[in-house]
């Protein structure tokens, strides 16, 4: 859809502007955004606050239809886009979690500083460029049979971790130990298996990368000291999904859900909301098989943690174990969940869709790992390449309010096509290198199309998430180093 919203955002409290049910036929509950007052023209800027008054219209849905800082207009659901669904008598719908199944952020720490880096910066990029395999459609190092696969698709990180890709904490820091067990390669087809069997441990393209940072500022030190942050400390960004696999998955599962909806009688303002009855064999099959691809992402990150470390070793020339590189946390952006909040008071079994935002809950909740769970879930948010990525921690209002969700990035500005209109690849790199970062890319049209003004001010966006009061900033990153899918 083009062209600007002219919808009622009504003030609805500190950050947040209410869609009400009563603007279009067939809303359930109110859709609610969260955003300064300064953003508001961007956000009225595509249809994406009228994908969350359609959010509203599906079976079953429970508190209102929500959109965080970053959201612009995706598939379906707006990106940022939350919604939660009653799981005995909801709807699950591939549109809330998007192509790229559990597309998710992690971050290494290391023992490293930007002045021990810098030196070898540009060696280091070179090799983080050749060993770790990028662009649309990349093979990888590895290329797994049938009988592999399906551990796979069950096991997630904990297989690449089994096969010695990595270390048996790693899982501690992973969301959900990096595997959903609800997974079901039954579930998923023959196409999709084949797309994944030699694509694992690959970047992929589009907004994916990999992001050598460093820890510029600390806001919140007891969260930092947990998350093992300091300032002036050198980390490692890594933005991948599901590859194809996941792509496959969700293409194959718009077709049933294009079935169930006429079975089941769905009435829906928007056919890219497709869904099924959640308790259905169609939506308990697209939950197992999309489970069955959020564990391939799971794993395929889990395999470029090992090649990012075994990069650092080699360039610095120190062995692993002496360089820290030790996981901080790894989050799942888009997906959906059964999870279990309290609604009206009473604990409610839910199915949580994240499309293009980050699970955050807060202190104490018994899902987070044990060295974490006095300050509550890194939120990890990235935002471009010339400016800043963040480490927020959740908030017991965000488990109040949004059943436990923040944003997951900055959000783009500009479309793909837009971008590459308006940036010069060459200009790009060279403004980026004056500045000390170096940016490398499989083509020149994607370091176009991801170039900052793509992409709104994530600084921005984390304020108004922290403003809101569902995410909590710990640390600032700038980036030193970035390889571009």
């Amino acid at each position: 859809m083009a062209g600007g919203w002219t919808g009622p955002l009504e003030p609805s409290g500190p950050g947040r502007w209410r869609i009400p049910r009563a603007y279009k036929k067939g809303m359930r509950t109110d859709g609610l955004i969260f955003a300064d007052q300064a953003m508001l023209a961007d956000i009225r800027g595509d249809q994406a606050p009228e994908q969350v008054a359609n959010m509203a219209t599906l079976p079953g849905i429970v508190g209102p239809a929500m959109a965080m800082p970053d959201i612009h207009w995706g598939y379906g659901f707006p990106i940022g886009g939350v919604a939660a669904t009653d799981a005995a008598t909801g709807v699950i719908s591939p549109g809330g979690v998007g192509y790229d199944i559990n597309c998710g952020v992690r971050v290494v720490r290391t023992d490293l500083s930007e002045a021990e880096v810098r030196p070898r910066l540009s060696q280091l990029m070179q090799r983080l460029f050749a060993d770790v395999p990028s662009g649309v459609g990349s093979s990888g190092k590895l290329s797994v049979d049938p009988t592999e696969m399906e551990a796979v698709l069950a096991d997630g990180a904990a297989w690449a971790v089994g096969r010695g890709l990595g270390r048996p904490e790693d899982l501690d820091h992973c969301e959900e130990r990096g595997a959903m067990a609800v997974a079901r390669s039954g579930a998923v087809g023959a196409r999709a298996k084949k797309r994944g069997r030699d694509q694992l441990g690959t970047l992929g393209s589009g907004n994916h990368f990999l992001e050598v940072q460093v820890v510029e500022e600390v806001y919140h030190p007891n969260a930092a000291e947990a998350f093992g942050l300091r300032p002036g400390q050198v980390v490692v960004a890594i933005h991948s999904g599901s590859r194809g696999l996941g792509h496959q998955i969700c293409t194959d599962y718009l077709e049933v859900m294009a079935g169930a909806v006429k079975e089941y009688g769905i009435d829906l303002p928007d056919r890219q909301l497709a869904c099924a009855p959640l308790s259905s064999p169609a939506g308990q099959d697209y939950l197992a098989a999309m489970a069955a691809a959020a564990n391939y992402a799971w794993a395929n990150r889990q395999c470029l943690t090992h090649w990012v470390r075994q990069a650092l070793a080699k360039v610095l020339q120190v062995p692993e174990e002496r360089l820290g590189l030790e996981l901080v946390y790894d989050v799942a952006h888009n997906i959906a969940k059964i999870e279990r909040h309290k609604v009206g008071g009473r604990e409610a079994a839910l199915c949580v869709h994240r499309k293009g935002a980050t699970r955050a809950f807060g202190p104490g909740h018994p899902d987070l790992p044990a060295d974490y769970r006095g300050v509550g879930q890194p939120v990890l948010v990235p935002g471009d390449m010339g400016r800043n990525s963040y480490i927020l921690v959740g908030t017991p209002a965000a488990e109040a309010e949004t059943f436990g969700s923040a944003c997951h990035g900055a959000g783009r500005a500009l479309s793909r096509s837009a971008s590459q209109r308006q940036v010069r690849a060459d200009d790009l790199q060279r403004d980026l290198a004056e500045r000390g970062i170096i940016a490398l890319a499989a083509s020149r049209a994607t370091l176009a199309e991801e170039a900052p003004s793509a992409y709104k001010d994530v600084n921005q966006v984390v304020a108004a998430t922290e403003a809101a009061g569902i995410a909590r900033r710990v640390a600032k990153l700038r980036p030193l180093g970035v390889i571009k899918g």
